[in-house]
């Protein structure tokens, strides 16, 4: 049998529907949120199929039925009726000053003009040109308008790490996405997609009614690929692969539905030959998160054992950038579990999967080290050392890794003042070795700075700075952090280490057996 063409890079439904290309259904969920809701907001990861949706939602306000044959919205939907549809769309291109945007507004009305048949009457393409549009088509078709803005919020991300430029271009939105709210009478649904939830754009802080439907329950899986999916219409693509293997590496996002994959991912793993990379990493670079990471000393170790609030539904501004929400938002951490505490509710996140895992920490290496030979050669002794037990080799490793770090990188910064520069160093390393680690381990008595669980034995590591090694191995002693772990009928070993700012190196090393 004939297998059909994967849609890599197609974002267009009608393209898919025509030639045949794999689609995993996803009709059913939008009949319920057209039937639900008027105005919508979906955050999702990019590259993880908002474009694709929003184009599905598209073709069914055009009435395209002849693409929907078989799909779960063809007998529920009526495609009697057809509505004018203005498309908004930022994912093309990157915008660098309030002059592009204007540029680009210029564009996108203009094409809706000549797509749809109408005029804005007026040679200025600003805000009112658009509610003009709104207007025009509403009277031309007879019929209530329908708007789709697609990557809303990409302008501002693309300028994040320059605040003036990112607030300019936000000023800049609001004039257009405002429109929305004062042309209530004449639209029929507007939906809208971004990676970020920013306040003070008249999305959030003027349309009071628009329904955020990015951590809600029912529409989970509206974007993505589920296990049942993959092990169901790619089951064909995927003969003789390690299953397990392949969902560690690519599943694990999850937005209070199904645990997901990148649709990414999973559609390069096959057409490049089963081969496991960092697919859609690689596709592009958190240039601005990593900027963030060094600009606030970032304490690394904290993102294996993440929990933050309500912050994670919130929007937050340019001026005030939570690290952990962009991190959830962009894609490089996912929700774990949630907890509710009374009228308080407790996200934890966790990064999603080997991929992420692996590549962010290879990543942020770059911060640190620009010897990727000596980093990789560090890499597999330290796997090495933990696999068979040998903490001197692991003591070798660390010496090696803070020997190989620039000189420069101390002295721009006072970033080795504190102890969470050291742990972070070894935490990357260790989490890009995609081994099982815990930041900020809680137990009953404290908090471990890191603990590294393996199958043959538990590894509990303390850090001080400026201080004798015998201190950090006391601590962990004294407040007795093994008992957490005794369950687990594994050795567990207790390691203090030392580091030295002045040498800018590991001091004293000291370790024991529980």
């Amino acid at each position: 049998m004939k297998l059909k063409k994967l849609p890599i890079g197609i974002q267009t439904f009608s393209n898919i529907r025509e030639d045949d290309y794999v689609y995993i259904d996803k009709t059913d969920l939008a009949y319920e949120m057209l039937e639900s809701y008027k105005y919508v907001f979906l955050s999702r990861p990019r590259r993880f199929g908002k474009s694709l949706f929003l184009d599905t939602l598209r073709n069914i306000f055009e009435a395209k039925k002849e693409y929907f044959k078989g799909l779960a919205i063809e007998d529920k939907w009526d495609w009697s009726v057809s509505y004018p549809v203005i498309h908004v769309n930022f994912a093309k291109g990157k915008l660098e000053s309030r002059a592009d945007l204007e540029q680009r507004w210029q564009e996108i009305l203009e094409d809706n003009e000549e797509r749809l048949g109408v005029q804005c009457h007026s040679d200025i393409y600003d805000r009112r040109c658009f509610d003009t549009l709104i207007k025009e088509c509403y009277k031309k078709y007879n019929q209530k308008v329908v708007v789709l803005i697609d990557e809303y919020d990409k302008p501002i991300l693309d300028n994040i790490t320059n605040t003036t430029v990112a607030k300019e271009i936000r000023d800049g939105l609001v004039n257009f996405y405002s429109v929305i709210k004062g042309s209530d009478e004449f639209l029929r649904f507007a939906f809208l997609t971004g990676v970020s939830k920013f306040t003070r754009t008249s999305i959030f802080s003027g349309l009071n009614n628009i329904t955020d439907v990015s951590l809600d329950e029912s529409y989970g899986d509206v974007c993505g690929y589920s296990q049942h999916d993959v092990e169901s219409t790619f089951a064909p693509y995927l003969e003789g692969v390690d299953m397990k293997k392949l969902k560690c590496w690519y599943n694990g996002y999850n937005f209070l539905g199904s645990d997901m994959y990148n649709p990414f991912d999973i559609l390069q793993f096959i057409a490049k030959g089963h081969k496991y990379k960092n697919y859609w990493f690689e596709s592009g670079t958190p240039t601005f998160l990593m900027e963030l990471i060094k600009k606030n000393n970032y304490f690394l170790p904290a993102l294996a054992n993440l929990r933050v609030d309500e912050r994670l539904l919130g929007s937050f501004d340019i001026e005030n950038l939570d690290l952990e929400v962009i991190l959830y938002q962009a894609g490089y951490l996912t929700i774990d579990r949630v907890e509710t505490f009374g009228v308080s509710t407790l996200y934890y996140l966790k990064l999603p999967n080997l991929e992420v895992k692996a590549s962010l920490n290879d990543y942020i290496l770059k911060l640190f080290s620009k010897s990727q030979v000596t980093k990789t050669d560090i890499q597999m002794k330290i796997h090495t050392a933990f696999m068979n037990n040998d903490l001197e080799s692991f003591k070798e490793s660390l010496i090696s890794i803070f020997a190989s770090i620039p000189y420069n990188n101390y002295t721009n910064n006072d970033i080795q003042n504190y102890e969470g520069f050291y742990a972070s160093v070894l935490y990357v390393y260790l989490q890009s070795l995609g081994l099982d680690i815990i930041g900020e381990d809680v137990t009953n008595h404290g908090r471990i700075d890191l603990t590294i669980k393996m199958d043959n034995a538990i590894y509990i590591l303390e850090f001080k700075v400026d201080a004798a090694e015998y201190k950090a191995l006391e601590q962990i002693k004294e407040k007795n952090y093994a008992q957490k772990y005794l369950s687990e009928q594994k050795d567990i070993y207790l390691i203090g280490i030392a580091f030295d700012t002045n040498e800018r190196n590991i001091s004293a090393f000291a370790w024991e057996r529980a």
